[in-house]
C-alpha cells in the first residue's frame, strides 16, 4: 500500500495528539517545579503542531 501526502499528514497528527497526552501525563505525575512547567508547555507546543497539521489535512480535503 502506497501512502499519499494526506496520509502521512493523518499518521503524523496521530502521532502528535498521542506526544500530547503523553506530555500532558508528565506534567501531572512529576512535582511541581521548573520540569512540570516543561512538559506542559511542550504539550502546547506539540497542540500548535497539530492544529497546523489538522489545517493542512483539511485543506486537502478541499
Amino acid at each position: 500500500m502506497e501512502l499519499n501526502t494526506k496520509d502521512y499528514l493523518k499518521k503524523t497528527l496521530l502521532d502528535t495528539q498521542e506526544r500530547i497526552r503523553d506530555f500532558q501525563d508528565y506534567a501531572s505525575a512529576v512535582e511541581a517545579g521548573e520540569l512540570q512547567t516543561f512538559f506542559h508547555d511542550y504539550a502546547l507546543s506539540e497542540a500548535q503542531h497539530a492544529q497546523k497539521l489538522q489545517g493542512y489535512i483539511e485543506s486537502l480535503s478541499r
